[in-house]
């Protein structure tokens, strides 16, 4: 059936080209047994070649306008995926005036080892440390408590700002897909991408929110042998990190790899 199709379809175009006869030289007995055949060519009605096209296009049809060509299960899922995780934008904004207050102990070689420190040396170098980063003692005792002023941060407003338009965005492309007829009254057909006109709130409800105090908690123990401090600190995460890197402090239980930079 294939080859007939085709056949039909080089037919008109064969018809189209003349071939001129070829001259050939014989002699008389040559031209007696010689027999001649003539081909006459037949041109295609018009007609068939638009039923054999019809056909051809019958067979590749694409699909009919609007109708879905992706998968519903894989979307809706998701679909809920993305809202289930939404919430976690507007958690990131309410921490964001937050500190994140742990807790973590630390370790440093104590008074009876080789380079070692004891507790009063210790306490002073924590001590140097917080007073050059702004913080006071609020009370001390056993445990020393320390309170000090974090200043609002530019950057931190504008990252907050950033990562909103971001997730307001992502939004509106979904609600985009997913309402595309819908009509509201007194608006229209909406444009869901203003959302992200919103994102400078974000921002704002940081800013607002102005400087927050810190406490951080530090206690200084020793081994029986006094060969190891141990220093227990509670308070923002952020600064405890800042501390022990400035101090040199190592965490209970950890190892210390030199990098290859450092090395």
């Amino acid at each position: 059936m294939v080859h007939n199709n085709l056949l039909l379809l080089l037919l008109p175009f064969a018809a189209a080209f003349h071939i001129p006869p070829r001259t050939a030289t014989f002699s008389p007995s040559q031209r007696q047994s010689r027999t001649t055949t003539h081909l006459s060519l037949t041109p295609v009605d018009s007609s068939l070649l638009e039923s054999l096209s019809s056909l051809s296009v019958a067979d590749a049809a694409a699909p009919a306008v609007g109708e879905v060509t992706y998968s519903k299960a894989s979307y809706y899922t998701t679909l809920a995926l993305y809202v289930a995780s939404f919430p976690g934008l507007w958690s990131q904004i309410k921490r964001s005036t937050k500190a994140k207050i742990k807790q973590k102990t630390f370790v440093s070689a104590g008074e009876a080892a080789e380079n070692g420190k004891d507790l009063r040396q210790q306490a002073g170098e924590i001590m140097a440390y917080m007073k050059a980063n702004n913080y006071e003692v609020k009370d001390a005792g056993e445990t020393i408590t320390f309170e000090g002023l974090v200043a609002r941060s530019t950057s931190q407003a504008f990252f907050l700002t950033f990562c909103t338009a971001l997730g307001l965005a992502s939004l509106a492309l979904v609600l985009q897909i997913q309402f595309q007829n819908i009509t509201l009254p007194l608006i229209g057909t909406p444009n869901w991408f203003y959302m992200v006109l919103l994102s400078p709130y974000a921002g704002l409800y940081y800013w607002r929110s102005g400087d927050r105090v810190d406490d951080i908690k530090v206690r200084l123990l020793s081994s029986d042998d006094d060969t190891e401090n141990e220093i227990i600190i509670e308070g923002n995460d952020e600064e405890i990190d800042r501390m022990w890197r400035a101090l040199e402090l190592n965490e209970k239980g950890m190892v210390k790899v030199e990098g290859i930079i450092a090395s």
